[in-house]
């Protein structure tokens, strides 16, 4: 029946093909049928152009989807998708990045949440986009990780009306590792609104997002592991490929725990334009309110206590779980001239509740009883501005907030000015300061571990900046930049090899140049990135390498009929100089400052080689190319190795429907 059900339509099919390309001059005399029917021409509708396709920032910064491969692109070809040139990565996908360059996170008056070793791939407020789309719009990135698992990321966009925009999107990744116990799982959901009325009156942006990353810790190689790992790279006896290649056999401190970092954030962004503007010489003044409601949570379990991180109170289980409640509202008003430019005033208000479940009693060594309270939780009230204009190439821009109310002291200021002579280039200068407070794990910890907890009345990290940029297509971009911090705040091991939090009571001075530039020749390109770092004060305190570089030699070229795939392949070398990197701390899931053991010095070799054909970027890439011939016996932080040589294969897919 099947079979005929087929025959039938392929017959039908042809008829009405057949009728339709029949001489339209043909008399009706002449023709052995029933009167010809005449169909109207079906018009085809226009692609619309890629630059409708509107990316929309936090800020209201705009971009359009790009589907173009270009070498900027496989940078961000990664687990966090973004360019990962001042980060290390330790040995599974998922799991943490030692700083090359130390993360700026500034910005904010109140403590930003510990388990700052976790953060890299948790989406905050700036991390979400907002689009307005002619058709719907979807991406697909999949990439291949370490042992028994795969990278997603599926996206999905559509314009119901011309005025609401949706999107839905998640990025799970899941990855066995190569070592014991360094499985990782994380998942990261979000979803966004985009409204504005027919009238242009009110506008709304809002999301929200749901995030779990899940990482097994097995605290790093033991001794006798460390020992296996460097044996391979000492001797090439077969013994020691037997034993040692299979990463897998080698031995790790613990194989009994895990950590997981929980987040839900909803977030509103909404305003109305008391007087529209009509013309581009009229005025706007608009009323809005920012709402922004965060819970997180990170938990570490382990199935007994290791004596790495010294006395437990529990014989049993150890669970350490705090959490953070934050409800922040901002109202403002915004007003809009073409000769004053855009300036906005805000107030603002947050409810933080931050801590854990009971009070901890600890007895010091003089027989004093110390109680380490639960909770730090409270209000506090701020207020701020922001303004910008643009004027015969000129733009200026100044934001700022401070607390004006509550038991946390804080504030920021960024002003500047920029530049362009034409699209080619532009030269932008800036200024900053902050104060804040540390994030959270400073100021109060609670654990199992006896030695792991604390409560401290820090004072507030400050930092002062001043940064230069030089934009150049045809020759080079430049930042440099020099700053100051007082109060810096870090963790370090103790004479017991105890993490413990600490204040600097020295200024640091950082001073930081970077380079990126690009030649090409024919079908051949070369791009380099460079980075100087030099720091004073604060000696074997804030640890950086002193150079960082990437240079990436390239042939691209266009292939078969109508040059249907363009390609690009060639080969990464990065390097950056020997240096006492951090160290990773698994109870807090933070990174600590130690002077023992030096890594870097050694080139990290990727050979590429990438594809476009339509819409599709196809990737293929082996990293740590060098260790295919020398065995690796290089780390990311102490104790915790780099990643082998390996093959690994993605794409990024756009459907345009």
């Amino acid at each position: 029946m099947k079979k005929n059900f087929i025959i039938i339509v392929a017959l039908l099919s042809g008829s009405v093909m057949w009728a339709q390309e029949r001489n339209p001059e043909e008399s009706e005399g002449e023709s052995s049928g029933p009167p010809e029917r005449k169909f109207a021409p079906i018009e085809k509708k226009e692609k619309p152009p890629i630059t409708d396709y509107k990316i929309i920032t936090v800020n209201n910064d705009t971009t359009y989807v790009d589907t173009t491969l270009t070498l900027q692109k496989d940078y961000r070809f990664n687990y966090l998708r973004r360019d990962d040139f001042e980060l290390q990565p330790i040995h599974n996908v998922g799991q943490s990045y030692n700083s090359l360059s130390k993360r700026e996170e500034r910005d904010h008056l109140l403590p930003l949440f510990g388990a700052r070793a976790r953060h890299f791939n948790f989406m905050e407020v700036n991390d979400i986009n907002y689009y307005h789309v002619p058709t719907p719009l979807t991406e697909l990135y999949f990439k291949t990780t370490f042992e028994q698992g795969q990278q997603l990321d599926a996206f999905f966009t559509v314009n119901t009306s011309p005025q609401l925009n949706l999107s839905i999107a998640y990025k799970g990744v899941r990855s066995l590792g190569k070592y014991q116990h360094a499985l990782t799982s994380t998942g990261n959901f979000r979803s966004t609104l985009n409204y504005i009325t027919k009238n242009r009156r009110y506008r709304v942006k809002s999301h929200f997002v749901s995030q779990d990353l899940f990482n097994e810790e097995n605290g790093g190689l033991s001794e006798e592991g460390l020992a296996q790992y460097l044996a391979l790279g000492a001797f090439s006896t077969e013994e020691a490929q037997e034993d040692f290649e299979d990463r897998g056999a080698i031995s790790v401190n613990f194989e009994n725990a895990e950590s997981i970092l929980l987040g839900k954030r909803f977030y509103l962004d909404h305003q109305f334009a008391l007087i529209k503007k009509t013309d581009s010489t009229s005025a706007e003044l608009s009323v809005g309110h920012v709402m922004d409601l965060t819970d997180k949570s990170f938990q570490f379990d382990q199935a007994t206590p290791n004596d790495l991180f010294g006395e437990s109170y529990e014989s049993g289980i150890v669970v350490d779980k705090v959490a953070l409640e934050d409800f922040s509202n901002q109202v403002f008003i915004d007003f809009k001239n073409k000769w004053l430019g855009r300036l906005r005033v805000i107030g603002g208000s947050s409810n933080y509740n931050y801590g854990y479940n009971s009070i901890l009693s600890q007895v010091d060594n003089e027989g004093n009883e110390i109680n380490i309270t639960n909770r730090l939780k409270g209000d506090v009230y701020s207020v701020g501005g922001q303004y910008e204009n643009n004027y015969k190439g000129f733009q200026l821009f100044a934001d700022g907030m401070s607390i004006i109310s509550g038991d946390f002291e804080g504030n920021y200021i960024n002003a500047g000015a920029g530049y362009s002579l034409n699209d080619n280039y532009e030269v932008q200068a800036k200024i900053s300061s902050s104060s804040v407070a540390p994030n959270y794990n400073f100021l109060l910890y609670q654990s199992d571990y006896v030695n792991y907890n604390w409560q401290n009345d820090f004072e507030n990290v400050e930092t002062q900046k001043i940064q230069f940029n030089i934009k150049a297509k045809k020759i080079a971009n430049i930042e440099a930049s020099y700053t100051t911090i007082n109060n810096y705040t870090y963790f370090i091991k103790n004479t017991d090899s105890i993490t413990v939090p600490l204040q600097s009571a020295e200024s640091i001075d950082l001073l930081k140049i970077k380079l990126t530039q690009g030649i090409k020749w024919w079908k051949i390109g070369l791009e380099n990135t460079i980075m100087y770092q030099s720091v004073s004060g604060g000696d074997q305190i804030y640890n950086v390498p002193e150079i960082i570089t990437r240079n990436s030699l390239y042939f691209e070229d266009r292939w078969f009929k109508n040059n249907a795939l363009f390609l690009q392949t060639g080969v990464t070398l990065k390097y950056f100089s020997a240096y006492t990197a951090d160290g990773y701390d698994p109870v807090l899931s933070e990174f600590y400052t130690q002077n023992d053991q030096e890594l870097g010095g050694f080139p990290q070799i990727d050979l590429f080689f990438n594809a476009k054909v339509r819409q599709t970027r196809i990737y293929f890439k082996v990293e740590n190319f060098g260790e295919a011939f020398n065995s690796n016996t290089e780390f990311s932080a102490p104790g915790y190795p780099t990643r082998d040589a390996v093959i690994r294969f993605g794409l990024v897919w756009n459907f345009f429907l």
